[in-house]
Parts: C-alpha cells; structure tokens; sequence
C-alpha cells in the first residue's frame, strides 16, 4: 500500500526569523539535486495561518514556461522572500517544487504482456516552515521544515506487474530494468537529503512514512524483491 513520505529538519538554537534563510537554503538543495533548469525555480507558494483547517491567506502560482515574460519571482530567493514578507509566528509557510522522478506506466503489449514502461515524470515536492505557534506548536514533531515527498511509490514500486508473467529472460529484463529505476530515484532522495545535512546546517533529521513503517525496511525489501 502507497504510504505518504516525509522529511523533518530541526535546526540548533532556531530562531523564527531564520526561517526565510533556512527555507532558501533546503530550497537551492533541492534545486541542486532535480538538474534541470524548468525543475529549479518555485512553482507556488502559500501561507497558512493558525492551522491547515483554515484557508491560506496568500496563495500564489508560478508560471515557468514559455508562456511567461518574466519568470524571476519564481526565482528561490524571490519566491521566498515574497511569501515571508509578513513573518507571524501562527502560520505556516509552503512552497511547492518539483523534480522528474522514473514513474512505470503500466500497458499491456502485443503478447498479453503486462510491461511496464519507466518514464521520467515531473513529480510535486511541497516545503512547508513553520512558526513556533502554528497548529499547537507542530513544529516539535514535524520539524522547522517538513518536506512532503508525496505517495513513495517512485520508491517503492509495487511488482504485482510480474506476478503473472513467466520466468523467463523477458520477465528477468523487466524486473532488471525496475530495479535500476528504483535505484536512480532512491539515489535521487538520498543524495538530497545528505545535501541538506552537509550544507543546511541543521541539527537533525528524520525520513519518515505516515504509517510509521520504517521506510529503510520497506526500500531494502522491495528491492529484494526485484533481483
């Protein structure tokens, strides 16, 4: 089952008004890691108060294509900036990324095959700061930033694809080829997150599912599961 993926950072002797600074600083980390230019810039921004129950009270989307003339609001330092211009210590601050993550499209070929073929997919990352008193102090549990990965199906490919399929040197390709995707996104979120650790200056960290199951576990047995 698809579990929801979270990343938590604390920062040493935080103080609220550093949250901008920190926020640019994962950010240009994450913008690092995803490579390519239409990957490295904000998509949107919003600012929740008091809690998520309540309606943001500044929402913004970014147009990064062609279509836009100018597209440097959408700059990380721009973006930012903008959305923390009010700083109030009862709300929260959320900015939305994305980067292109192998995703397997699965379609049935010519032979009653169920293939399933590895595309790059931009996937959405949401960054959320938050104020010491929003949501009752959240910030205790889910950090001073929280990183929403999203479903952590690019990292956890469910290979019920392969069950039905013959052993033989067809089905071997298709499980060699998921596994090396798997592998490229899960180096893709590891290198991120040993990004942030070596230049975010942060205290601690905590990769972690909404289940509670441990994702290490998860990770290593479904790679397992692959060879």
């Amino acid at each position: 089952m698809a579990d929801q993926l979270y990343l938590s950072l604390w920062f040493p002797n935080f103080r609220f008004q550093a949250l901008p600074a920190a926020l640019v600083s994962v950010l240009h980390q994450f913008a690092r890691i995803s490579g390519s230019p239409e990957t490295q810039r904000v998509a949107a921004a919003s600012v929740y108060p008091i809690s998520f129950t309540e309606a943001p009270t500044y929402q913004r989307i970014y147009v990064t294509d062609d279509r836009a003339e100018d597209t440097s609001d959408s700059l990380i330092e721009n973006a930012v900036a903008e959305a923390t211009e009010q700083l109030h210590d009862d709300m929260a601050y959320e900015f939305e990324m994305r980067w292109n993550l192998w995703s397997p499209d699965l379609t049935t070929n010519a032979d009653s095959r169920l293939d399933p073929l590895w595309k790059l997919q931009p996937s959405t990352v949401r960054f959320l700061g938050f104020g010491p008193s929003f949501d009752d102090a959240t910030f205790e549990q889910n950090g001073h930033i929280r990183i929403d990965f999203g479903l952590d199906t690019p990292w956890i490919f469910d290979d019920v694809a392969f069950e039905d399929l013959p052993t033989d040197q067809a089905t071997t390709d298709l499980k060699a080829l998921a596994q090396k995707r798997i592998q490229q996104n899960i180096e893709m979120l590891l290198a991120f997150t040993l990004s942030v650790e070596k230049n975010c200056g942060i205290s601690s960290r905590l990769l972690w599912t909404e289940s509670g199951e441990p994702l290490a576990e998860k990770l290593i047995a479904r790679l397992q599961r692959l060879t």
